[in-house]
């Protein structure tokens, strides 16, 4: 048995983006008219148990039949669904969160535009569908994510829409978000062209405080202008994720701009604009913040390398031997080399991520860099044999070759550089 392919539609993002020239990530489409039986006989497997989506049995990308839902509950999955051969494809569309993914396009490629989404890719306006869209409390991270995509190519959310995501946080639907949810919208905000309009896009809309408490509190906490000229600790946030942006792609680093400077909310406030230890204190945030959301280990431990340890990187040049072998140890750069590499790159993005700092050469980067070489190119197996088994002996021997290596480095560069001068 076929599926009559005048039945079915590609539908959402994948519509939204091929009209924008912009790659397509995921093709969904939308069968009217059909039941379940039907599919399975056509060789679709079903999947999910919420409402009938199914694969395709060559493409393996996904079919769901025309539905509408109904809010029964509260949260993300508070919804009855409805899906029978007699939901038109308006009935379908109209469900969806946005105008520009309430689209739909034929096998021919004709768009089917019911709400607007056409008028509202013109204006690059994130503009909801209808009022349900205050139903499901994902929306709202959803916006603030195409914002974090789509923001620095002009496009804004319409003022009704975030009227309506205002509503949805006072209402504290947010809390009804499972954890795995939040950190999917986050992670892949993170990754985004622009990861500060994630935040910003919340904060807005009064979310930012029930999605991300730790980030929303660094906010109007002030720092020293002489290092900080733009003063506002979470403004310099945005700016340090954002610079981030242009370093790396990698998740581990965009987080760890993001949480560097956690601590710094919960200094005392009677010694701003200084944060003394905010770099230890920022730890126990950045551990609360990944237990909550359930983030995966290599994304914690770079969040928390990244608060305790972006000082350290800052003062490179001031630190001695034995405390640049302390911070090597720790970081792990033998068997774990990204946990260098990816604390460097938040360091710098810290760095520079300051208002009239932009350009400003880093190379304390540089710097570290160059030491981690000599500290890994001490003989550990060499080291080993000659303490025959004693394990304490052959850690503390190790741990002096590295001292002395370091310290070797340090001398050959004040000795070059005095040679230069």
């Amino acid at each position: 048995m076929m599926i009559d392919s005048n039945k079915i539609y590609l539908v959402g993002g994948a519509v939204r983006d091929r009209l924008l020239g912009r790659p397509v990530q995921d093709n969904d489409y939308v069968v009217v008219g059909s039941t379940p039986e039907e599919m399975i006989q056509a060789g679709y497997q079903q999947v999910g148990a919420d409402f009938p989506v199914f694969l395709h049995p060559d493409t393996g990308e996904e079919y769901a039949l025309a539905r509408t839902e109904r809010k029964t509950g509260d949260g993300y999955h508070g919804f009855e669904v409805h899906a029978s051969p007699s939901v038109t494809l308006e009935e379908d569309l109209i469900r969806r969160d946005l105008t520009v993914n309430a689209m739909a396009m034929d096998a021919q490629g004709r768009v089917i535009d019911p709400y607007g989404g056409m008028a509202d890719l013109e204006l690059k306006v994130f503009r909801h569908t209808s009022e349900a869209f205050a139903e499901d409390p994902l929306r709202v991270l959803r916006v603030a994510r195409l914002m974090a995509r789509m923001s620095s190519e002009g496009w804004r959310v319409d003022p009704g829409t975030m009227a309506l995501m205002t509503e949805i946080s006072r209402s504290c639907e947010l809390a009804w978000l499972t954890p795995e949810r939040v950190w999917k919208e986050l992670s892949r905000a993170l990754v985004e062209k622009t990861p500060s309009a994630f935040i910003s896009t919340l904060r807005e809309c009064e979310g930012l405080s029930q999605v991300l408490p730790e980030v929303d509190a660094l906010f109007g906490v002030p720092q020293t202008k002489e290092h900080h000229p733009e003063v506002d600790t979470g403004v310099h946030t945005l700016m340090v994720m954002d610079m981030s942006e242009l370093m790396s792609d990698r998740l581990e680093v965009r987080f760890g701009a993001m949480v560097h400077d956690l601590g710094k909310a919960i200094t005392p406030s009677e010694n701003w604009p200084k944060h003394h230890k905010h770099e230890i204190l920022g730890v126990d945030l950045v551990e609360a913040l990944c237990d909550r959301l359930c983030i995966p280990n290599s994304v914690r431990a770079a969040g928390v390398l990244a608060s305790e340890f972006h000082l350290h990187v800052h003062r490179a040049m001031e630190l001695d031997p034995k405390t640049i072998v302390t911070l090597f140890d720790r970081l792990s750069i033998k068997n774990k080399p990204r946990q260098l590499a990816d604390l460097l790159l938040v360091a710098e993005a810290d760095a520079r991520g300051r208002t009239g700092f932009e350009n400003r050469r880093y190379p304390q980067a540089d710097h570290l860099r160059d030491l981690a070489k000599h500290y890994l190119a001490v003989d550990a197996r060499a080291i080993a044999a000659r303490h025959a088994g004693d394990v304490p002996a052959i850690q503390e021997g190790l741990r002096r070759a590295r001292v002395v290596a370091v310290k070797q480095a340090l001398k050959y560069d004040v000795q070059t550089a005095l040679g230069k001068g």
